[in-house]
């Protein structure tokens, strides 16, 4: 992990709350189940709800802030999986 100090006028806006989508994996079964957070979390509490939910399931998860680059959604991973889990399947 490499961290520098920075200026923090360097960004042009802030939001307060995040769009979060969650991607809960079956390698067995080569299955997946998406979800939207439609209402305000905290990252710190839908941590621990995502890593409860996946354990009690026996299934990989993957955490995502859902945004806008230009005129395409696209999305920005935070915790869980990386990659495609199923490209050996």
């Amino acid at each position: 992990m490499d961290i520098r100090a920075l200026d923090p006028r360097d960004t042009a806006w802030e939001q307060e709350h995040a769009r979060y989508r969650l991607y809960f994996r079956d390698r067995a079964a080569v299955t997946a189940r998406e979800y939207e957070v439609l209402d305000e979390a905290d990252v710190d509490e839908l941590l621990t709800w995502v890593s409860v939910y996946a354990a009690g399931r026996g299934r990989g998860d993957t955490l995502y802030i859902s945004t806008t680059g230009g005129d395409s959604p696209g999305l920005i991973r935070l915790a869980g999986v990386r990659g495609d889990p199923f490209a050996d399947a």
